[in-house]
């Protein structure tokens, strides 16, 4: 999976088509990603006790990935990555567009 937790992604189809956000977390078994402020759902919390208050919470949920883009600031749009090794050897991230190293 190219997607890391931190990077910022567009998300490329479904209802939340175009808007862009924070990879909060990646469930690499699931395959799926959970962006900040993107598929938004509705979760009904009764009270665990007497410092917890029940009631509607509103949470993000998980995406899969082939729904998101890496969203490259030098370019404005989602972009594939690839990747390149340096001359000492490390295996790193790059934009295909541009060619910037993303790590």
């Amino acid at each position: 999976m190219k997607i890391k937790s931190g990077d910022t992604v567009i998300v490329i189809s479904g209802k939340d088509i175009g808007k862009k956000g924070k990879v909060l977390t990646v469930l690499p078994k699931k395959n799926r990603v959970i962006v900040e402020g993107v598929n938004m759902l509705t979760k009904h919390q009764k009270s665990t006790g007497p410092m917890q208050e029940g009631g509607i919470i509103n949470q993000e949920g998980p995406l899969d990935v082939s729904n998101v883009m890496y969203y490259c600031d030098r370019d404005k749009k989602g972009v594939r990555i690839g990747y390149k090794f340096l001359e000492n050897g490390k295996k790193v991230r790059v934009c295909k567009e541009c060619g910037e190293e993303l790590d």
